[in-house]
């Protein structure tokens, strides 16, 4: 029987699968009674008209006859079964370094492959992590080794687990469907913007490690790589904390975008890497009952809508683009330092998303000419100047900057809260972005909240709070790599994800950690 995709069906939102079918239906040109199964393939809002806030849906729909339409949103279903590359087996048992998004896939590709991988992360499983984050957003010390950015997960497991990607690779939907089988919701397989949640992802991060482990890998917490050992231009192995070596022809780089002293190690080492664009400023925070005002106006507060969101840029005449990043609603801002005496921000929300208070990053873009130089690590160590500067302006105890946008737009440092109380933990410092953040990066902010206001109104509402900074949206970094996913430097060596320069997200980061891992194996 033929399946068909079917893109651009309105559904009202008090609609479903029979509204959906009818739909499908008419747009086919056959009875409703000839469609035999319906699935959701993707469903967003369209609240471009605020008196008509409807859902926008694409379906696979198998039917009992040939459909009978001209029309460019039906095609015929070509669905995606993703396939481990035929491989020889391993020649030694290849290394993971990192255990976030992109080390996991690495791993549980090379795992289904037969190659019982080593994974060594530097930081702790998801539940000890877990509480080594609350202890110290709820004011206690911070563990270098163990915290929002170092840890089984990576840095998405502590903000929203957000899922939405701009990659069109079909590796995507396998990544999706690996979390579905470990427990995320099945609704990340057909939302627009699909998220797991911060309450959420720990679960399925466990049971993806107890997958790999299934299979063969070993994976060993707590373990840094301290170096990477190589002969003749090829690996050889890895030296770990405790100086123990582990050798292997194969390393599967996933250090993730903070690991610095890593960074520095290979560079040291003279792995080659380049300076790499990235973007830094702060969390700007608004109620959430406004962001659905003003997204869904009368519709605010449909129970099938949830919680607005917002992605907003512009581009300003001297060439800077100004962006909202990571936007979590329901949520809250959270500190996520990993270096004594550093302060960054970041955002998180759990699933429901059902918390008052909305906040996104609100990022300029840094190319390297503002890095002030050649050195490779330049833009990494801007990055630290900004987040020292922070720690200090805000007196210490890991307290973050604050000012409300009304005082940030006047350029006059706060001295009290508007109607958004800061949500940050362990704590805030009324002042100025300026304490902390270039002039460049304050002013772009400025006009970038401006214009944003004129596309979503209450942006720019006084009594809004800006906390910052935020630095580490990705990595100020590239390690270079050729077509077969390998460093330019060693043969072996496979830089990849977020912290290599290759992603942008936790979707992204996966499919490029299945991507390296394929490139790992041994063709037939």
């Amino acid at each position: 029987m033929p399946v068909y995709q079917i893109g651009q069906i309105p559904l009202s939102l008090d609609g479903g699968e029979k509204e959906l079918k009818r739909e499908a239906a008419a747009r086919l040109g056959i009875p409703a009674s000839q469609v035999v199964s319906l699935r959701l393939v993707k469903r967003s809002v369209d609240a471009r008209r605020k008196d008509r806030v409807h859902f926008i849906c694409t379906v696979e729909c198998e039917t009992a006859v040939p459909g009978n339409f001209r029309d460019a949103a039906i095609s015929p279903a070509k669905p995606y079964v993703y396939q481990i590359p035929p491989c020889r087996p391993a020649s030694c048992r290849p290394l993971v370094v990192g255990f976030g998004p992109a080390g996991m896939f690495a791993a549980l590709i090379l795992a289904r492959a037969g190659y019982r991988p080593i994974v060594i992360e530097r930081g702790a499983p998801v539940e000890e992590r877990a509480l080594d984050v609350e202890t110290f957003w709820n004011g206690g010390a911070l563990s270098p080794e163990s915290n929002v950015q170092f840890g089984e997960g990576g840095a998405g497991t502590f903000s929203d687990g957000k899922l939405n990607t701009g990659t069109k690779d079909g590796r995507a939907g396998f990544v999706l469907r690996e979390f579905v089988k470990a427990g995320a919701p099945e609704e990340i397989l057909w939302q627009a913007k699909p998220h797991i949640g911060t309450d959420r992802l720990p679960g399925v991060v466990r049971e993806i490690r107890r997958e790999i482990l299934r299979l063969g890998g070993e994976i060993r917490f707590h373990t840094a790589m301290t170096k990477l050992l190589f002969a003749d231009g090829s690996v050889t192995g890895v030296v770990i904390k405790d100086g123990e070596t582990i050798e292997t022809d194969t390393v599967l780089l996933a250090i993730g975008h903070s690991a610095r002293d890593t960074f520095q190690a290979l560079y040291a080492q003279g792995i080659f890497m380049e300076q790499k664009a990235f973007s830094m400023g702060a969390r700007i925070e608004h109620m959430q009952e406004m962001i659905d005002k003003s997204q869904y106006g009368s519709f605010a507060g449909h129970p099938a809508l949830g919680a607005a969101d917002y992605r907003l840029a512009v581009h300003l005449p001297n060439g800077r683009g100004v962006y909202t990043f990571c936007m979590c609603p329901g949520g809250e801002v959270v500190g996520a330092a990993s270096e004594p005496g550093r302060v960054v921000t970041n955002g998180m929300s759990r699933f429901a998303r059902d918390g008052a208070h909305a906040n996104a990053a609100l990022l300029v873009g840094v190319d390297p000419g503002d890095f002030g130089s050649e050195h490779p690590l330049a833009g990494m160590f801007l990055q630290q100047q900004v987040e020292e500067k922070a720690f200090q302006a805000a007196g210490g105890e890991y307290r973050a900057p604050a000012q409300t946008v009304g005082d940030f737009l006047r350029q006059k440092p706060s001295r009290c809260f508007g109607d958004v109380l800061p949500t940050y933990r362990p704590g805030v410092a009324l002042g100025s972005m300026e304490s902390c953040l270039p002039e460049y990066v304050t002013q772009a902010m400025r006009q970038g909240i401006l214009a944003m206001d004129r596309r979503l109104r209450g942006f720019a509402s006084p009594g809004a709070l800006l906390t910052g900074p935020e630095t580490r949206s990705s990595s100020p970094v590239r390690i270079l790599r050729g077509e077969d996913c390998q460093s330019v430097s060693v043969k072996g060596l496979f830089p990849c994800g977020e912290g290599a320069g290759y992603a942008g997200g936790i979707v992204s980061a996966a499919v490029d950690g299945i991507r390296c891992a394929e490139k790992a194996l041994r063709p037939l």
